[in-house]
């Protein structure tokens, strides 16, 4: 069965869940004898255009068009459904993020297609076509049959791993008939913090709860999400009081990541707190609670008071880095 990969870009670059969604899809066609086809909408350097292919794509469509730089739920959707029409694909594959869950039903109604969000697994096509994906906040999973003739898949971020090989597909640009009725509402301008990494995207987060007790107290956390190259967080408390942009909440009524170590600290761990973070590859827990719920998430955990613990960490930290370069 042929499929239809959509890749999301930032700056001309491909995101990271592109490379990851490319590999999913790789594997499908390669296991039902299909193609692959990836489809990037707006900038989109010629490099990374390469780069797609490198991570499995056997064709690049790339859509240039003054009005498709904003990303516009309708309008990318109306482009995905028909990219997947003229290339006779059967499977549509999408990441699980912001966008891709506003587009990915929208793109299902257009292709009459059935659709699994959240995917955390490959297919199974042993008997029929069935995706796995999370349930009750990560607490179960979920087996799910597709029937229909097409099928969509929201894949969740770093569920799968990207791996690249040495083949490079072709490029071709893309030309989508777009109806004006899809521009109904504008993109006109996104502002980006240009100093700090998305947190989305980023493989570690550092985040803080109400045990630091104040905004005053953040520095630290800071500190040590710079020396790890980390993304910072927050649990919904901290922002509703505030002490940080609401950007930073992660949970179940804010940002739900998945990266592969998350640092939660001075955070009871909450049940919607952990609806955001439990796709986490790796969970430390520092909490001066021995009782605190996250300690039964956790993969590790320090019971100490944050105000000690972290400097001490900071401090090794520190060393490790200027004994190894």
């Amino acid at each position: 069965m042929n499929v239809l990969v959509y890749i999301e870009t930032a700056e001309g670059k491909l995101k990271k869940s592109a490379t990851e969604v490319l590999s999913y899809g790789k594997v499908i066609a390669k296991n039902s004898g299909g193609t692959l086809t990836a489809l990037a909408i707006g900038d989109l350097t010629t490099d990374e255009q390469g780069k797609a292919g490198r991570f499995g794509a056997d064709k690049v469509l790339h859509v240039t068009n003054d009005k498709l730089k904003q990303f516009i739920n309708q309008a990318y959707a109306s482009v995905v459904a028909e990219a997947a029409k003229q290339n006779n694909a059967s499977v549509v594959i999408i990441s699980n993020t912001f966008n891709g869950k506003a587009m990915a039903p929208r793109v299902a109604v257009k292709l009459k297609a059935g659709m699994v969000d959240g995917a955390v697994g490959l297919p199974d096509l042993s008997n029929g076509f069935k995706v796995r994906t999370s349930a009750f906040s990560g607490k179960a999973f979920a087996d799910i049959e597709l029937t229909s003739a097409i099928k969509v898949i929201t894949v969740a971020p770093n569920s799968f791993k990207a791996e690249e090989n040495q083949s490079a597909g072709t490029v071709e640009t893309f030309s989508a008939s777009v109806a004006d009725s899809d521009f109904t509402a504008m993109v006109k301008e996104i502002v980006k913090a240009s100093d700090k990494i998305s947190l989305p995207e980023a493989e570690i987060v550092v985040s803080a709860g109400r045990g630091l007790k104040g905004p005053e107290n953040w520095g630290m956390i800071e500190e040590l999400a710079t020396l790890l190259g980390a993304a910072t967080a927050c649990s919904k408390p901290v922002s509703d009081a505030h002490w940080r942009p609401h950007s930073e909440h992660v949970g179940q009524t804010g940002l739900a990541i998945s990266p592969n170590l998350y640092i939660a600290i001075g955070i009871s761990g909450a049940i919607q707190h952990l609806a955001g973070v439990s796709s986490s590859k790796t969970i430390v827990v520092i909490n001066k609670d021995p009782e605190a719920p996250f300690f039964k998430a956790a993969d590790y955990g320090i019971v100490g008071d944050a105000f000690e613990v972290v400097p001490k960490l900071i401090d090794e930290v520190k060393k490790f880095k200027a004994a190894n370069g």
